[in-house]
């Protein structure tokens, strides 16, 4: 990568003082990827000077078509432009250690306690409840940005409806990106032909998952768990990191798949790994480290940790120089904007999974709607980092006192 001129160089440092300057980021990183960038670009741009403001804006874009939690990429980043791929490494540990070792924690006092008390099934009961409105607000959020024209729209629209038949999503993101970057190379015709045999292909799936009487192909209700490994778990943390188009909600319907769909945990408690991880100083994909536990217990949490972060460390460790050059390419970037309108439509596909699964969980159907509609309310309406965080604990509240 080509380094700025001028002044725009961050000050000489040690590796100690770079790891606690990322670390204290990590201890601050409350409210989502929004929040943790302003932080990080007020002290390190605005304040220290380590970056131009124009250079950073440039690389925040680049952060943003690449999967992985884009406030910890740029932290690898900067560390790397601070004190060279150790650097980048020190860094981006340092960002994530706080939210590991919260998670951790919380995981371990969930399996440990349990729900056997009804008080707290019935708060985490609300807060399930109220995560399907945070889930659907990002979504919303996500789609603003990347469907960009009506073909995307398009292609979210097909890929979620793909998606909650059953088809594969390495098929859908697939159709999506070729699809798209197809049309926008003005080839149009060979973009309708994929498009055909992507239909077709996804039509003989769903027959086939129909003739064997498995049930409704879009469902995932596992007969009986499966034998867990820490490989399986950190390839499926591996899955999630490399897929992550569009932000840490985009892991959700990959690692729900491979957790919930391999009998390792159940929806419920999936959706209240997704709540612990809104309100830590964390990227909101340490929600796996939540899973990992769940299904594997301390080792099974790191390994998932793992792949999960693995892909945010490498994209910079290994591309550092040639980042921005590699991804300023059009044909690249016009298939990676198709995969990111496909994640759009699996996102919301699983949202309404979730939903369903939800709502046959819980006692009495009004008291969960108007939980949910406020939920929602609130997190439209409250343009605040702790908007999520306030959300989870008033719904765990309410939860407590009309489910229990």
């Amino acid at each position: 990568m080509t380094e700025p001129s001028g002044d725009h160089r961050p000050p000489t440092i040690g590796y100690g003082a770079l790891f606690g300057r990322f670390l204290g980021f990590g201890c601050l990183a409350f409210g989502g990827p929004v929040a943790q960038i302003a932080m990080i670009r007020h002290a390190l741009v605005d304040r220290d000077g380590w970056i131009s403001p124009a250079h950073f804006n440039r690389l925040l874009a680049v952060m943003q078509v690449l999967p992985g939690p884009e406030a910890h990429e740029l932290c690898v980043h900067l560390g790397i432009r601070a004190k060279g791929r150790l650097g980048g490494l020190l860094a981006g540990f340092g960002f994530m250690l706080p939210g590991l070792v919260l998670m951790m924690g919380l995981a371990w006092a969930y399996v440990r306690f349990g729900m056997a008390d009804p008080a707290i099934a019935a708060a985490f009961l609300g807060v399930q409840v109220a995560v399907i409105a945070v889930i659907l607000r990002a979504v919303h959020r996500i789609g603003q940005h990347i469907l960009q024209d009506r073909l995307l729209g398009a292609l979210a629209v097909a890929a979620g409806a793909a998606t909650l038949v059953g088809v594969g999503f390495w098929l859908v993101l697939a159709a999506t990106g070729v699809v798209y970057a197809l049309a926008r190379s003005a080839r149009p015709r060979l973009a309708g032909l994929v498009a055909v045999l992507a239909a077709g292909a996804a039509a003989v799936s769903v027959l086939l998952v129909v003739e064997s009487g498995v049930g409704w192909p879009g469902a995932i209700v596992p007969a009986q768990a499966q034998s867990v490994s820490v490989l399986a778990l950190f390839v499926a943390g591996l899955k999630a990191g490399l897929l992550t188009f569009g932000g840490a909600y985009a892991a959700i319907p990959y690692v729900r798949a491979d957790t919930v769909g391999r009998g390792w945990m159940n929806d419920g408690q999936f959706l209240d790994g997704v709540a612990l991880a809104g309100v830590l100083p964390a990227p909101l994909v340490i929600f796996c480290t939540f899973a990992g536990y769940v299904a594997g217990g301390p080792w099974g949490a790191l390994a998932i940790t793992a792949g999960v972060f693995l892909p945010a460390f490498a994209f910079s460790m290994i591309f550092y120089e040639r980042l921005e050059a590699v991804l300023d390419v059009p044909g690249l970037q016009q298939l990676l904007a198709g995969v990111a309108a496909g994640v759009v439509g699996l996102i919301a596909a699983t949202t309404l999974q979730l939903a369903f699964a939800t709502a046959g969980r819980v006692p009495t159907p009004w008291p969960a709607l108007i939980l949910f509609g406020a939920a929602l309310g609130l997190v439209y309406g409250w343009k605040s980092p702790l908007a999520v965080a306030v959300v989870v604990i008033l719904a765990a509240i309410v939860g407590a006192v009309v489910f229990g």
